[in-house]
């Protein structure tokens, strides 16, 4: 069975209450996040000069990296679509604003609002389709584009991602350049299993020299090049929790009730059982019973 929790459940129903508590309660995640929370925040590039931005922490969950960002000073907006999540960062009152809501549906803020944004491991669950309307695409353009729009001009936006291969990773970033956003992907630690750690880095605005995306971090902690940082092409496919598709309904022009008694008349020089034929043979059914 696979441990990402995207491929087990929506979000929703897989961060109930008791995963909620045992989540916020681990040492471990609570230093994992912590970590992955200042990296996020680093690479956000925000000036230093001691004003406090309003961020948004996409994903916020319990309010783990939230903490990272009132300990250095800003104020922000957590969004999560957990309500059990959200109650526990009620429980700990942690010191942003919390919204439940969808990422999903698009960002419910108003424009150029947001100095930036940062999300832990959160935008690669777009790519599932938890629900029979969810279209992973439509989900992403959704997102993204509600997200450009809040963002000041020149903000940067910071997702830390874990894809389930490259195909997810283009489809999150053509999405996001779709979206208007200049950036790409900034991996840390590229040649270890363990210490990887993928990072969407993108910026509100036209690319610039100001756009460029930074480079991530080797085994030594120092950046790497660019070589080390490339990529092989894996298989190319959309997670979708293995849905089982509707079958499409076909329509054929021309096929009357004509073409039903002769069809049915063939059947019966074959001598294959026919039903007799009645005054609602090829009658076209109403769309609704």
């Amino acid at each position: 069975m696979s441990n990402r929790p995207e491929l087990l459940a929506p979000p929703e129903i897989f961060y109930d209450d008791s995963e909620a508590r045992k989540y916020t309660s681990s040492s471990r995640i609570i230093d994992i996040q912590a970590r992955l929370s200042e990296r996020a925040l680093e690479l956000l590039a925000l000036s230093v000069d001691g004003i406090p931005r309003l961020l948004l922490d996409i994903g916020c969950g319990s309010g783990l990296s939230g903490e990272t960002l009132t300990e250095n000073g800003h104020q922000w907006i957590g969004l999560d679509v957990s309500q059990s999540m959200l109650n526990i960062a009620l429980e700990r009152e942690v010191e942003g604003d919390l919204l439940l809501g969808d990422m999903g549906q698009g960002l419910a803020l108003r424009p150029g609002i947001i100095d930036g944004a940062i999300s832990i491991s959160a935008v690669q669950w777009l790519c599932n389709a938890d629900k029979s309307s969810h279209e992973p695409r439509l989900r992403l353009k959704a997102f993204f584009g509600s997200l450009y729009r809040c963002l000041a001009r020149g903000a940067r936006a910071v997702f830390q991602v874990y894809p389930e291969n490259i195909a997810q990773r283009e489809l999150i970033l053509r999405s996001a350049m779709h979206a208007g956003f200049a950036g790409g992907v900034v991996i840390d630690y590229p040649h270890s299993a363990k210490s990887r750690k993928e990072y969407l880095v993108l910026t509100c605005g036209a690319p610039s020299i100001s756009t460029a995306v930074p480079r991530g971090k080797g085994e030594d902690g120092e950046s790497c090049s660019e070589d080390e940082s490339s990529e092989e092409n894996q298989t190319v496919c959309i997670s979708d929790r293995n849905r089982p598709k509707k079958k499409q309904k076909i329509t054929r022009k021309g096929k009357g009730k004509d073409w039903i008694f002769k069809k049915k008349e063939q059947l019966r020089r074959k001598g294959n059982a026919v039903p007799p034929d009645t005054r609602y043979t090829g009658r076209k059914r109403k769309a609704r019973f």
